[in-house]
C-alpha cells in the first residue's frame, strides 16, 4: 500500500519508479519486484514477495520549474518577457505496503498510492497582456495544481513452475484547481464560461485495472510485462470549460514490458520498456497551435478543444543491483524519455513544464537481520529545456519552458 499526497510531474505526469528499490533502479524493475509497491509495476511480482510491510517517505524537490518568455513579440499579444519561476518546489510523499501469501500458489495485497500529477504556481499574472486585449482583469497567482490517488487490491497467482499472474483493479481520486486563467474564460476561447479558473479544487472518480504476468526461464532470466488500462475519470464539472470533453481528465494507458538476469551471484541487471499512450486523453493531446477564433470546434471544453499537445511517450530504463555483502545492497540506475511535446505546444505547458526526459538513481539497503531492513533512494531528473513558439497567441515570441527534479526516499521494511 503506497500513498502520496502531492503531484510529480516526471515522465509527464507518471512517476519514474514504485517503491524505494524499484527508484533506486530508475524504475526498472517489471521483472524485478523486491517491495510490496511492486503493484504499481507488475501485480504479478507481489507473488515472489512474501509476508511483509514497507513504510516510508520520499522528500520531492522540483526545482527550477518554469518558462522564459523572449522579448521578441510582434504584438501586444504577448506573455510579458522574462524569466518565471514556480512556487512550491519541497514535497512530502509518504508510502505504506502491505503483502501476504494465501497458500503457497496465491497471494493478495492492498495498494493506496499517487500517480502522479502537475503544480505550478507564478506569482504574477502571467496571461495579463491577453486580459487587457478582452477587457478581462486577470489575476494572480497563475497556475495548477492536480494529484492523483489510487485504491487497488491486488491478487496474484503461481499458473505454473516459475510463471505468476497478477490483476489490480484500480479506483481513482484526482482533484485539480486553476487559477489566473480569466482570459480565457469568455464566449469566444471557451464553451462554459464561468467554469474554466478560479473555481478552487474540483474533485473526480474513476476506475480501471491493472495486469502482469513474471516468469523465470532460468536461473538467470526473468521476464515480465504489466498492462495498466485507462482509467476513466468522471468530469472535473468546475472546469469543463477549460478541459477537452467537458471537464474530462482521464489517467491514459500504460505498458511496460522488461527482463532481469542475473550477471554473478551479487549482481543483478534489469532492463525495462515503458509506454504511455498519453495522446489517447484529448485534454492531453489536443494541440493548443490552433486559432479557435477561426473554429469555434477547437474552442476550450470542446471535444477538439485546446490541451497540452502531449505525445505517446516511450522510456527506456536500465538498472542493476550489487548485493555487497549480507547487510549492505547498492542500486543505481539510468532511464531516457521521448520528447513529450513539442516547442509551438509550449503555450499551456508553463503551466505543466514537464519537459524531463533523462533520470539518473542511486540506492541502497541495508539489513539489520532476516527482518527488517532500511531502504534509501536518490533521484536526479536533469534539467530539460524545450524551446519554441506558438505563432497563433504570441505571434513572433520566442520561449522556453524547463524543469529538473530532485526525489530524496526513505524507507523501512518488515518480514513476517
Amino acid at each position: 500500500m503506497s500513498v502520496s499526497h502531492t503531484a510529480h510531474a516526471t515522465n509527464g505526469y507518471s512517476p519514474t519508479g514504485f517503491g524505494t528499490t524499484n527508484k533506486g533502479m530508475a524504475g526498472a524493475g517489471v521483472a524485478f519486484p523486491q517491495d510490496t509497491i511492486a503493484a504499481a509495476t507488475n501485480p504479478a511480482g507481489m507473488g515472489l514477495l512474501g509476508h511483509r510491510t514497507d513504510l516510508g517517505v520520499a522528500l520531492f524537490s522540483p526545482s527550477d520549474r518554469g518558462f522564459t518568455a523572449n522579448n521578441d513579440a510582434l504584438s501586444p499579444m504577448q506573455i510579458p518577457a522574462g524569466k518565471y519561476t514556480s512556487e512550491n518546489d519541497i514535497f512530502l510523499v509518504p508510502h505504506v505496503g502491505w503483502n501476504r501469501p494465501l497458500d503457497e500458489h496465491s497471494s493478495i495485497g492492498i495498494s493506496v498510492g499517487g500517480n502522479g500529477g502537475m503544480n505550478t504556481e507564478y506569482d504574477s499574472a502571467v496571461f495579463g497582456n491577453f486580459g487587457a486585449a478582452f477587457g478581462i482583469p486577470t489575476s494572480s497567482p497563475t497556475g495548477v495544481d492536480f494529484a492523483q490517488l489510487f485504491l487497488g487490491v491486488t491478487y496474484a497467482r503461481k499458473v505454473s513452475e516459475g510463471h505468476w499472474l497478477g490483476i489490480m483493479p484500480i479506483v481513482a481520486v484526482q482533484r485539480f484547481k486553476a487559477e489566473g486563467l480569466e482570459p480565457f474564460d469568455n464566449p469566444m476561447a471557451t464553451t462554459a464560461t464561468g467554469k474554466v479558473t478560479n473555481n478552487g479544487y474540483d474533485q473526480s472518480w474513476g476506475y480501471g485495472v491493472r495486469i502482469g504476468w513474471l516468469g523465470r526461464v532460468n536461473d538467470r532470466l526473468s521476464l515480465g510485462a504489466s498492462y495498466q488500462s485507462r482509467l476513466y475519470m468522471s468530469e472535473f464539472d468546475d472546469y469543463e470549460g477549460l478541459f477537452a470533453e467537458q471537464g474530462d481528465f482521464d489517467t491514459p494507458s500504460t505498458w511496460v514490458i522488461g527482463l532481469s538476469y542475473v550477471a554473478s551471484p551479487t549482481v543483478t541487471l534489469t532492463l525495462d520498456y515503458q509506454y504511455i499512450n498519453y495522446g489517447e486523453v484529448r485534454s492531453l493531446a489536443n494541440s493548443n497551435d490552433v486559432n479557435f477564433f477561426a473554429n469555434p470546434s477547437q474552442r476550450l471544453g470542446s471535444d477538439q478543444g485546446l490541451g497540452f499537445g502531449w505525445d505517446d511517450m516511450g522510456i527506456w530504463k536500465l538498472g542493476v543491483q550489487w548485493k555487497y555483502d549480507p547487510q549492505w545492497t547498492f542500486r543505481a540506475g539510468y532511464s531516457r524519455a521521448d520528447e513529450l511535446f513539442e516547442g509551438g505546444q509550449a503555450l499551456f505547458n508553463v503551466l505543466a513544464p514537464a519537459t524531463i526526459r533523462d533520470h539518473l538513481s542511486f540506492g541502497t539497503t541495508f539489513s539489520f537481520n532476516k527482518m527488517n531492513q532500511i531502504n534509501l533512494s536518490l533521484t536526479r531528473a536533469l534539467n530539460e529545456k524545450i524551446e519554441g513558439s506558438n505563432p497563433v497567441f504570441t505571434p513572433g515570441q520566442t520561449g522556453s519552458v524547463e524543469m529538473e527534479q530532485w526525489e530524496l526516499e526513505l524507507s523501512w521494511a518488515h518480514h513476517f
